[in-house]
C-alpha cells in the first residue's frame, strides 16, 4: 500500500538520492546535472506551494511537488513534478502520485495542470499523461538535449481540474 504525505524539510535527505540520480542522468529533467544538494532542494521543496513523499512501508517509491506555474492572471494554473525510485517503477507509483497532485491542486484551488516540458523521448509518461487526462497543446521542436539521443523535442500538457 502507498501513502502519500506532505514533505517536510527533514524529509528532503530522503528525498535526495532520488532528485540526484533523475538529475544526473540528464534524461528527463531540464535540470543542470550537477545541481547541488542545496539547489535542489529549493527547486524541489522551497519554490514548490507543496512537495510530498510517497511510501511503501518505511520506503520512499517517489515524490511530487505542485507550484503555481505562472504569478498573477495565470496563477490558477498549476504546474507538477514527479520522480519514481527505480526500485518502485512500472508499479503505478507515477499515476498515484499524479491522481494525488490533481485532488490537491482542486484543493488548493487551482482549476488546471501544466506540465511545460515532457520530453517526447519520455514515451511512458507521455502515454501515462494522456491516460490521465492531458491534452499535448505544443510542441517545442528541438528543445532538449538529450544525453544519447541528440536534440528531442518537449510538449506542452494541460487538463483543466
Amino acid at each position: 500500500m502507498i501513502t502519500i504525505s506532505k514533505a517536510t524539510p527533514e524529509d528532503f535527505d530522503l528525498i535526495w538520492p532520488l532528485l540526484r540520480d533523475v538529475f544526473r542522468a540528464g534524461d528527463t529533467y531540464a535540470v543542470d546535472p550537477e545541481i547541488s544538494k542545496k539547489d535542489a532542494q529549493a527547486y524541489w521543496m522551497t519554490q514548490a506551494r507543496a512537495t510530498y513523499i510517497a511510501k511503501s512501508g518505511d520506503a520512499i517509491v517517489g515524490t511530487s511537488y505542485i507550484k503555481t506555474n505562472q504569478p498573477g492572471g495565470g496563477a490558477h494554473i498549476c504546474n507538477c513534478g514527479y520522480i519514481v525510485s527505480p526500485a518502485a517503477r512500472g508499479q503505478g507509483i507515477a499515476a498515484t502520485l499524479c491522481v494525488h497532485s490533481q485532488d490537491e491542486a482542486r484543493r488548493l484551488g487551482y482549476q488546471a495542470m501544466q506540465f511545460n516540458f515532457v520530453l517526447a523521448s519520455n514515451a511512458g509518461a507521455v502515454r501515462l499523461w494522456h491516460r490521465l487526462g492531458f491534452d499535448t497543446i505544443g510542441t517545442i521542436p528541438a528543445a532538449f538535449l538529450h544525453p544519447e539521443l541528440g536534440l528531442v523535442d518537449a510538449f506542452v500538457m494541460y487538463r483543466r481540474l
